[in-house]
């Protein structure tokens, strides 16, 4: 075992390292989020604290209907993404092992193949399908996108599990579906709700594949604050940026106090 004066951790500077990293990734944010409450039009020079600006994008007609788009898109395509991702889950414990970890590996390559690959691959399969680009194109592409982002929660949840819990269930003569709903659901239901969670927010954010797949009338709030700064960054600007960045907090925060709590195995009232 390493000794703890030579681990990678504390070898001289490495603090200094990541503390910079630290301040590279962050500081600019936070510079955005008081920015955000500038009283002035003039997005680098602080001249007091309003919240005119939140007033103003929440008062903007065009951009209630973008946020409505992405809320709507985000919505149908976590349902979709997260009830796709469960029965694979399922599917694939279930399964033999032999071909478990390609088709693992298959669910976890939208993650690696770069954004723009999958976009226009998406926009050519929607062309050749003869599906119109709109919402239900948006829809598609996103629960595509956000498959993998809810699948590994459930995945880590359901491997976690006691295959004991299931075997007394069958053992009691309990059907499939009764095994399912009384047992792995409700023990699921964390990972479920995470994997859901971070689906949405994924899909919530996304801007490289809506931005190829959406058409007219289906401009999401990513794509209209592209289509913001394409004449200037302004502090209404970073007033919807830190909109968008609590709401991602809040779902990291949701997500990881759902993988913090300890999945209780033990309770009796779940076999049926």
């Amino acid at each position: 075992m390493m000794s703890e004066e030579r681990h990678p951790l504390r070898l001289p500077g490495t603090a200094i390292v990541a503390a910079a990293a630290m301040l590279f990734l962050y500081v600019p944010i936070i510079v955005l989020v008081i920015l955000s409450f500038n009283e002035s039009d003039m997005t680098t020079i602080w001249t007091g604290f309003s919240l005119n600006w939140y007033a103003k994008a929440l008062g903007n007609g065009t951009m209630l209907v973008a946020i409505g788009n992405s809320l709507i898109v985000a919505a149908v395509a976590t349902i979709l993404a997260t009830a796709a991702a469960t029965s694979a889950a399922l599917g694939i414990v279930r399964s033999g092992r032999r071909f478990r970890g390609a088709i693992e590996g298959l669910l976890g390559l939208p993650l690696l193949i770069p954004e723009i690959v999958t976009a226009v691959a998406l926009l050519l399969l929607f062309v050749l399908a003869g599906i119109k680009l709109g919402l239900l194109s948006v829809v598609l592409a996103h629960t595509v996108f956000c498959i993998p982002f809810a699948y590994y929660p459930i995945r880590s949840r359901l491997a976690a599990l006691d295959p004991a819990l299931g075997e007394a269930a069958s053992d009691l003569y309990a059907p499939a579906w009764r095994r399912f709903w009384r047992i792995e659901l409700p023990l699921l239901a964390p990972g479920i709700f995470a994997g859901a969670l971070l689906a949405f927010i994924s899909s919530l954010g996304d801007f490289v594949i809506t931005y190829f797949v959406a058409g007219p009338g289906a401009t999401t709030l990513p794509v209209y604050i592209y289509g913001m700064i394409r004449t200037g960054i302004t502090p209404e600007v970073n007033a919807l940026s830190t909109i968008l960045l609590l709401a991602s907090v809040a779902v990291v925060a949701i997500v990881f106090r759902m993988g913090t709590t300890p999945a209780n195995h033990n309770r009796g009232d779940q076999i049926p």
